[in-house]
């Protein structure tokens, strides 16, 4: 073969591994990648939450005084799982690891976080299994994203779009997922990692899918809030005080988790032990008001549709607040989104009742918004995910709300990795 003709070939093959350079359209490999990604989160995040439900079926047998031990031996267990194989660590763990250690998430953690979150929160902890999903389907993006040699940011991504496949299986909503996700990282920068959002929002897409046929989700709303209709200019008046209100619960859940985060690390003990110690705490907490236990996902229905008394509603908001807080501070593992969703939900039934002739509907959605916001500094994503979970489709009070709670929040973030600066 001539000189000139080997050229010519060689130039071909160069040109055949780089077909990018021949596609007409804007995605590239790296979409598969998204893809493939997002398809893995659907389907861990779909048997995850079909083992949690068989938990929970079989745990939430024992009912009245039999919850005080139950929750007790659950505790017990999961502090053992995570004595013997490792901490697996919190939401502010993975925060952490997204923003000062290269976007790397340890997929070693994975079975600690999994065992003991099943027990948390299967046995009726005050937390979500949001953030056991985040960390498992967060990790598997770091994990594919070196099998595949990535490196950087675009590592950091695939950890961030794992991530918001996780929220978005949780919460049915792709576009408020992927914008948790983001969120979530920062106490002031919205979008810091804003390479994240296209492989995000693919990731949430391909996850909603895998994630819905997996358990046969419905597309319409979750929490069935009573029908908003617009009633002035006046409303957005009224949505800034109910996120002000709002705001203020939220303040007082920070610092009653912070007091009894104090309480529980006043003497040293072994972290099963203080898991039990919180767990016959929460199942007295539970045995008195039983719609606090668990994390919420269903209760919300329930408490929107029982006709409780002030008085009811007021002991029902306080002993949640302290239940989420021991759950926290005891070293119980999950998240604690969908727990606020119906503080903030209980919060806007209060002021329903004492204020009967304001439309309650605006009242809870507007609080359930302000309180998340202000917690956990989310008011974009906040704003579109209480919208797709009740079906309120006005998003404007439910953004002045938001904002009001993001805020109005503490100087001093409540997820503490969120404050820290990456270093130049």
């Amino acid at each position: 073969m001539k000189l000139k003709s080997r050229r010519k070939l060689v130039n071909y093959l160069n040109i055949l591994d780089q077909p990018i350079r021949f596609n007409p359209f804007l995605f590239s490999r790296t979409f598969f990648l998204w893809a493939l990604l997002g398809l893995m989160g659907g389907l861990i995040a779909g048997i995850y939450w079909i083992i949690l439900e068989m938990v929970i079926h079989f745990l939430g047998q024992f009912e009245g005084w039999l919850v005080i031990p139950t929750m007790a031996i659950s505790g017990f267990l999961a502090g053992i799982i995570i004595h013997f194989i490792g901490d697996p660590g919190e939401i502010s763990l993975i925060v952490n690891n997204i923003r000062f250690n290269k976007g790397k998430l340890d997929p070693k953690r994975n079975p600690s976080m999994i065992l003991s979150s099943l027990l948390c929160v299967g046995s009726g902890g005050s937390l979500g299994p949001e953030a056991p999903l985040v960390q498992v389907t967060g990790s598997t993006g770091t994990w594919l994203g070196k099998v595949f040699r990535l490196k950087g940011e675009e590592l950091r991504s695939m950890s961030i779009a794992g991530m918001a496949a996780g929220f978005t299986a949780l919460f049915g909503a792709p576009l408020g997922g992927s914008l948790f996700a983001l969120e979530i990282l920062h106490h002031k920068h919205v979008v810091q990692y804003y390479q994240a959002i296209t492989p995000a929002l693919v990731s949430s897409l391909f996850s909603y899918i895998v994630f819905a046929l997996i358990i046969s989700l419905g597309l319409g709303a979750l929490w069935q809030v009573p029908i908003y209709e617009y009633e002035g200019m006046f409303d957005f008046g009224l949505a800034v005080l109910y996120g002000i209100i709002a705001a203020a619960v939220g303040w007082f859940f920070i610092y009653l988790t912070k007091t009894f985060k104090k309480i529980f690390e006043w003497k040293t003990m072994p972290v099963y032990i203080k898991m039990m110690v919180g767990g016959i705490i929460l199942g007295f907490i539970s045995y008195a008001f039983p719609i606090t236990r668990y994390f919420s996902h269903y209760e919300v229905n329930e408490l929107l549709t029982t006709p409780y008394t002030l008085w009811m509603l007021l002991a029902i908001l306080f002993f949640k607040i302290a239940a989420i807080s021991i759950t926290v501070t005891s070293g119980w593992r999950g998240g604690f989104i969908i727990p606020l969703f119906f503080v903030g939900a209980t919060i806007g039934l209060i002021i329903a009742e004492i204020f009967p002739d304001i439309n309650a509907s605006l009242a809870i959605i507007c609080s359930m918004a302000a309180i998340n916001s202000t917690v956990t500094r989310t008011p974009m994503s906040t704003t579109i995910l209480v919208a797709t979970l009740t079906g309120f489709t006005y998003l404007i009070p439910i953004l002045f709300a938001s904002l009001t709670g993001y805020f109005l929040a503490p100087k001093l973030p409540f997820i503490a990795a969120q404050l820290r600066e990456e270093k130049e």
